[in-house]
């Protein structure tokens, strides 16, 4: 059996927490201006100035988020096409022209371990694209250091658009292999990079709604690769065409960069001052370039340090809030979206829905749903909110679903709550543990370790991604899947309690002034 991909398992969790210090929730105004009280480890209470970047237009921005979401939607398409085009892809490869898969012929020695080599094969064109999402998520930190965002994006699309070309044609499950491990490697470093370079040039007010754009597009390109599958039926050969189609975004991708402002915030860190004046020129208007030099030099002033090497994040100086990250990324897996994905068929079947696509239509319509509600609520209620309310409502919906499956009393009823804890559980993961986590990571680190940070916490997603795909259905057929979904439960009430006592709110607040508030030096 295949591991469902969706567009709910693949936002990352994200938190905010002081390395050594605390930042005040800011709930409750949202006109004023603010100050953000800091307390260093040494107890020492300080103020901090509120930053006054205010953006009179917030339009000039939208055509370099849009370009940067072209990655997102080449994340959620490369994760999902291969769900359809599997089937056909394995028959025209010949991976399952043998009759061995087919039932038709005694299986002696040989013929076990040949039906052993295919059901590798096959997992391998699943899983290698999650392996190479590892291996591209922890280089595309590095790269954004040493090259710049917009840059980082153009290399990014070399291998989206020959991993998708190798697919699309090729003539052997080798070739095939290597090609989904070239566009995983790309998705991973489009998983780094877009949330990284969205928050870097978005003005503070709307941040959080054009930072949960990102998984918004993710499942866009989930329900596109869906789409894109329909024709399979009438054509086998389609699937061809399904890879094929994604090379079109990745090269609108790197030409989209190439005209596409680099980030003030890289450029300053560079000493390149002249060019980040120009780039917020570009983004915000040249009425609001000095306001925000004004404001990068504020969290630059007595630090001179150079780019954090991989090391500094494991340093007691930014461990704390590293950790905090990959924390939020355990959690996020652990909490069963992919379990409730993967089974989300059966549920359906259960309660009379017996088409695979209205089902998958249905989930990817309330993730859809809920990640648009998250968006104009980002600013509003703030990312810590939505977190706790998010976590909350996964918890009650894991519990009435694992209930409709063991309580006899509610047995006549059991397909349609099925139905329900599943919609429910869905539209609660859209509302916070989806859209919040990729914006909110950007947000909490300073901009010495921002992109390998991001980096780090994103290979925490992967790996255990990867681990908990493996080991799932072991799992589930040793205690069953209602003892399984109470277990996931549970961790989400434990994700409940870790964010009450450890997570803060950034709404309202520049990454600089995060930034000072935050840092131990300050």
């Amino acid at each position: 059996m295949t591991k469902k991909n969706n567009c709910l398992g693949i936002s990352l969790g994200s938190a905010s927490m002081g390395a050594r210090g605390t930042v005040q929730s800011l709930f409750g105004s949202t006109a004023k201006p603010r100050s953000v009280r800091a307390q260093a480890s040494e107890g020492d209470i300080e103020d901090v100035a509120p930053a006054k970047i205010q953006v009179k237009s917030s339009a000039s921005v939208l055509p370099y988020v849009g370009v940067a979401c072209l990655g997102a939607i080449l994340f959620g398409y490369h994760l999902g096409v291969v769900n359809g085009a599997l089937e056909y892809l394995a028959k025209d490869l010949g991976i399952a022209e043998n009759t061995v898969l087919q039932g038709k012929l005694c299986l002696k020695p040989f013929q076990s371990v040949m039906l052993f080599m295919l059901s590798v094969y096959i997992g391998w064109v699943v899983s290698t694209l999650l392996a190479g999402a590892t291996v591209g998520s922890f280089t595309g930190g590095s790269l954004a250091d040493k090259f710049g965002r917009t840059k980082t994006f153009q290399l990014d699309a070399i291998p989206l658009a020959v991993g998708a070309f190798l697919c699309a044609t090729s003539q052997s499950i080798e070739t095939m292999i290597i090609g989904r491990l070239l566009a995983g490697f790309g998705i991973g470093i489009s998983s780094a990079i877009v949330p990284l370079y969205i928050s870097e040039i978005s003005p503070t007010e709307i941040r959080g709604t054009l930072g949960s754009v990102n998984q918004l597009f993710i499942c866009i390109g989930i329900l596109a690769a869906l789409v894109a599958g329909l024709p399979l039926a009438g054509n086998p050969l389609w699937w061809r065409t399904m890879f094929g189609i994604s090379v079109v975004p990745s090269v609108l991708l790197a030409l989209g960069m190439a005209f596409s402002p680099e980030s003030p915030r890289w450029l300053y860190q560079q000493g390149k001052i002249s060019e980040a004046e120009l780039s917020i020129k570009r983004l915000f208007g040249k009425e609001r370039v000095a306001e925000v030099m004004s404001d990068l030099d504020a969290a630059g002033k007595g630090s001179s340090e150079p780019e954090a090497g991989w090391f500094d994040l494991f340093s007691s100086r930014y461990w704390k809030v590293v950790s905090v990250g990959a924390a939020l990324f355990l959690f996020q897996q652990l909490a069963g979206i992919n379990a409730v994905v993967y089974y989300s068929t059966s549920v359906f079947r259960s309660a009379g829905i017996t088409s695979d696509v209205a089902a998958s239509a249905l989930v990817g319509a309330a993730n859809v749903f809920g990640t648009t509600i998250a968006s104009s609520l980002m600013d509003k209620q703030g990312r810590k909110s939505l977190l706790l309310t998010s976590f909350a409502g996964m918890a009650a919906s894991m519990l009435l679903l694992s209930l409709s499956f063991t309580w006899k009393a509610l047995a006549p009823y059991s397909g349609t709550l099925a139905v329900l804890g599943t919609v429910l559980y869905v539209l609660s993961f859209s509302l916070g543990a989806g859209p919040v986590p990729a914006l909110l990571l950007p947000e909490i680190f300073a901009s010495r370790i921002r992109a390998k940070a991001v980096a780090l916490s994103l290979g925490m997603h992967w790996i255990s991604n990867f681990v908990i795909g493996l080991y799932f259905l072991s799992v589930v057929t040793k205690f069953g899947i209602s003892t399984v979904y109470l277990g996931f439960a549970s961790v989400c009430l434990l994700a409940v309690m870790y964010i009450a006592g450890n997570v803060v709110e950034t709404k309202g607040r520049s990454l600089e002034e995060i930034e000072r508030a935050l840092s131990v030096s300050v």
